[in-house]
Parts: structure tokens; sequence; C-alpha cells
């Protein structure tokens, strides 16, 4: 096959699939073709899309690759499309998904101690999203489940991989939605809404400083099949 015919092919491929495919998914479709070809000519059809000037671009998204309208049109792409207030997070699920994010593999408990509010509406329809899966059960009394994040949630977000990782600020800006989802005070009568000093505090929490080094796992590159 030639270069030219083997690019046009993985732009096909990559344009059929509904998920990244990694170079090795590539490999696997196209034997007779070495894997510096294959690397070649994606980075070939990268380059092709900057340089005439696309709306769309070929994105390195959870460890592969995938067709992506580019950022500057998404104030079009927005007023095109009507999109659910459902299909988005709340500013709570946000700062849930944050903690998992950076603090995993964390259980409820703790997420809970860190929100100050029971997270287990949240955490269910994090899980329905396919967002945040269950992970392992931690090493103490009751053996409480872990959470982490899904392949699912770097696709979501657009990130390679979890060194990528946002700012709580940042997650706000990539997902601003007006979703509303049950959250219960853990005190009753206590105030529900995350004010600006509480922010502080859950910005705080996730800083680098406080993360310890042990929590943070490489992002997995095998598919999720859990719930």
């Amino acid at each position: 096959m030639e270069d030219h015919q083997l690019k046009s092919a993985i732009e096909a491929l990559v344009f059929s699939s509904g998920n990244p495919l990694s170079l090795d998914r590539i490999k696997g479709v196209f034997e007779e073709a070495t894997a510096g070809q294959i690397e070649e000519q994606v980075r070939l059809l990268q380059q092709e899309y900057i340089d005439r000037g696309s709306g769309l671009m070929l994105a390195e998204v959870a460890g592969g690759y995938q067709l992506a309208t580019r950022p500057e049109h998404f104030e079009w792409i927005r007023k095109f499309k009507t999109v659910k207030t459902t299909t988005r997070l709340s500013k709570p699920a946000l700062e849930t998904l944050a903690i998992v994010a950076y603090k995993q593999p964390i259980t409820r408990s703790e997420v809970e101690a860190i929100r100050g509010v029971n997270i287990g509406g949240i955490m269910r329809n994090l899980m329905e999203r396919r967002l945040v899966k269950i992970v392992g059960k931690k090493d103490v009394p009751g053996k409480p489940m872990m959470y982490g994040t899904t392949q699912e949630f770097l696709q979501y977000f657009g990130l390679n991989d979890l060194s990528a990782l946002p700012t709580l600020k940042e997650f706000q800006e990539l997902e601003a939605g007006e979703e509303v989802m049950e959250e219960v005070p853990l005190v009753e009568g206590e105030n529900s809404d995350t004010s600006s000093s509480e922010d502080a505090a859950l910005d705080e929490a996730l800083s680098p400083e406080a993360a310890e080094p042990d929590t943070l796992t490489a992002a997995s590159t095998e598919e999720n099949v859990s719930g």
C-alpha cells in the first residue's frame, strides 16, 4: 500500500471509530505496514488538518487518536447544537470528580470528608456516566470501595492522560453546566451551596502540596469495561 493510500485509510478508520484509536490498534488493521509508517502518516495527517485551516483536528486523546472539532469553534457549535442540561455536570459533580481524579484511588467517605457533604447520589451519577469506576477495596476495617477515573473521563475532557489534569477552575470552565443533582449536607440544616470560601478550601485540598505522591495513578490504557 502506498503512503498516501495508507494515510487516507487511517483517516477513514479514525473517522468511523467512535473512540480514540491507539497506534497499536491501527497497526492491527494494517498488518502490512510498519509501526513507523503508521506513526509517520498519522503525523502527516495531523499536519494536513492544520495546514488547510480545517475546522477539525486529529487530536491525541486517552492514549489514541480521534477526530475532533477545533476549540476555537466551540461557540459556533454551541449555537448550532442545543445541548440538554441533563448531559452536563453540575458544579458539585465537577468538584467531586476533580477530587476523585486528583486523589485516586479514594473512598467515598474520604471524598465526603473533603467536600463536607453526602455524595452518594453524585457518585452514582458519575458512575452511570462512566466517568468514575470502582478500582478496588481499601485494606482497612470494612474494606470500603475505592474509586478512580475511567478512559471515558479522559475522552470527556479531551485529556491524553492524568498528567494533563486541569485545575478545579479549569474543570468548571471545561464543563459549565446547569444540571441540578441532589446533594445532602452531612450536618442537618447546613447550606449545601458551595461558597467562595469552600472553593478556596477545595483548591487547597487539591493542590500539589496536599496530594500524596502515591495516590496519583497513571491513566489505564486498557478499555474500561466496568460499570
